[in-house]
């Protein structure tokens, strides 16, 4: 019994709480064993029979039941009922009692919570005042008992009490030093699983990324010829599920950052005519697609540059207006956006997202941010999607410094409000901006080059034939020359004996990464292109990525899969 009662105390998997009621309580009613005997009474005897089986019923009930705060709540009321009994049946002040009463403020201490803690605690030393002042007044009252006997129950106690409180004292020290060690170790192993689990993430977006860019890459190539309607039509089908999946991969890498605390908010300078211009140009031809009205209103005294994180401030917005579309079948979808002035220079930006779709429950509100979690799944079950998106947009809007509100009215539609607050960076009043005046119609657009470079000669780095293939072919119309190598040493030995004038470089590739061939590059001996631009071209997407390669030296960054018309700027 009493091996299993160790194994038990020691036993990780039952909690520290449950434990250390074990071990208090066992410790008490030893004490108890030792106390009520100093009575010197049959009465003594029975009452100590009768409180070890109530505290053996009350310990094995509670800890079934899993009411462990009940169990120490009702011994403590039996301890404040025992120790009285006691002190007076065995001489008042003058017994080895007293002593005893420190473990019940012990057991108080440690067993139980919050207000019934402070309660007992109070009724403890209620109790004892109580007792001490009774012995003094009425001395009668307590059992006479011989100096002889006083003196040996007061040092056994002593001795009883001391040694009983070191081991208690040592069985908790020992369970907490267990527990600390435990933590530690699952603490590394959280740590080494979160390592591993970023850089599965972080390896899967890059290969995912190789592949769809070239089919991303190739299906522009067919689009940019004269073919049928039938094949012009299938081929833009494989760029919105090509871009669908490249989105979805984005989901992913982003909570994966967000999750180990590496997203970054990088705030730079930037149009907000520009931005709402990207934004409705990406939208409007969505809502278009389902017959929905795109509504559009921005505050025309917004300044015309604000400072804040653009890349980021874009994804959210698409995301609230990419699922307002979405979940909206008939009616219309509508961006908002008005400006509060905050001080000299900074401003609240209210951004609001507005649809007529189905709505969501009142019940469900508090969850529609929750990873992994889609709200009226029955219904929303045909839709597309990882459930990461509103999950995605609260974090970052938290990490910007933001605040998100949702209201709904579930049938009626949803009203998604983010402000901002930004650094105003020219006073200059944005003015009207209208969908009319920004928007663009790209369909029916016929591919045409923006450039002709027929003498102009450039390097592509980058350890995939087909991404070498892809890059080839985007730009063969610029009839640019073009040379391909599929490694860094490779480059390196082609700007020994040729100039480029630009070198768009891969990341990730064996044996000698993109990084570690600049830096070779711009010290190669007798190189040939020591100060040529070089451009990063990788999977290894991201704005903390773009920081990378602006601090390692490269004049550019274009993240896979790229279209034409970016890396036609780009060159």
């Amino acid at each position: 019994m009493i091996k299993k009662w160790f194994e038990i105390i020691t036993d990780h998997r039952i909690s520290l709480r449950e434990r250390m009621f074990r071990i208090v309580t066992g410790v008490c009613m030893i004490a108890i064993t030792f106390t009520l005997p100093m009575g010197r009474s049959i009465w003594n005897i029975l009452i100590l029979l009768l409180s070890l089986t109530a505290m053996t019923v009350i310990v094995k009930y509670s800890i079934r039941q899993k009411r462990i705060h009940l169990g120490a709540t009702l011994i403590a009321m039996l301890l404040l009922i025992l120790f009285p009994i006691t002190f007076f049946s065995a001489g008042g002040f003058y017994s080895g009692v007293p002593e005893w009463f420190v473990l019940c403020f012990i057991y108080v201490c440690i067993t139980l919570q919050g207000r019934r803690r402070v309660v007992f605690f109070g009724l403890c030393t209620a109790e004892t005042m109580l007792c001490y002042g009774t012995a003094f007044y009425f001395p009668a009252l307590a059992a006479p008992s011989s100096q002889h006997d006083a003196l040996f129950d007061s040092a056994f106690s002593m001795i009883m009490v001391g040694l009983l409180t070191s081991i208690l004292l040592m069985f908790l020290n020992k369970m907490y030093e267990e527990e600390n060690a435990l933590s530690q170790r699952q603490k590394k192993e959280i740590e080494e699983l979160n390592r591993a689990e970023n850089h599965f993430f972080s390896s899967m977006s890059h290969e995912i990324r190789t592949p769809i860019n070239t089919i991303i890459g190739l299906n522009e190539i067919i689009l940019r010829e004269h073919i049928s309607e039938e094949v012009a039509e299938n081929a833009r089908n494989i760029q919105g599920a090509s871009k669908l999946l490249l989105s979805l991969i984005n989901d992913i890498l982003d909570i994966s950052k967000i999750k180990s605390g590496k997203m970054e908010i990088v705030n730079v300078s930037y149009e907000t005519g520009a931005l709402f211009s990207e934004i409705v140009n990406m939208i409007w031809i969505k809502a278009k697609e389902k017959d929905l009205e795109f509504k559009l209103h921005v505050d025309p005294s917004i300044p015309s540059m604000l400072c804040g994180d653009e890349v980021r401030i874009k994804q959210v917005l698409i995301n609230l207006l990419n699922n307002a579309v979405k979940y909206t079948s008939a009616g219309s979808v509508s961006l908002s956006v008005r400006c509060e002035r905050l001080g000299v220079n900074r401003v609240r930006v209210w951004y609001s997202v507005e649809d007529t779709g189905q709505g969501v429950k009142k019940e469900n509100i508090p969850y529609i941010f929750n990873a992994f979690r889609r709200v009226d799944e029955g219904r929303n079950r045909y839709i597309e999607g990882t459930g990461l998106g509103l999950s995605i947009v609260h974090q970052l809007v938290e990490l910007m410094g933001g605040e998100i509100s949702v209201n709904s009215v579930y049938t009626k539609g949803s009203t998604f409000i983010v402000s901002l607050e930004q650094d105003i960076v020219d006073e200059k009043e944005l003015g009207t901006f209208t969908l009319a005046s920004r928007s663009r119609v790209h369909e029916g657009e016929t591919y045409r080059q923006s450039f002709e470079a027929p003498d102009a000669h450039i390097l592509v780095v980058d350890d995939n034939d087909m991404n070498l293939m892809v890059v080839k072919k985007l730009l063969a119309e610029t009839k640019i020359q073009i040379d391909t190598a599929s490694s860094g040493a490779e480059c390196l030995r082609l700007t020994q004996n040729h100039h480029y004038d630009c070198i768009l470089m891969d990341h990730l590739m064996p044996e000698m990464d993109g990084i570690e061939c600049l830096h070779a590059l711009r010290v190669q001996p007798a190189g040939l292109c020591q100060v040529v631009p070089v451009v990063a071209l990788t999977a290894n997407a991201g704005s903390d990525n773009q920081l990378l390669y602006r601090r390692e030296g490269f004049s550019g960054y274009l993240a896979k899969p790229v279209s034409g018309a970016l890396l036609e700027a780009a060159v």
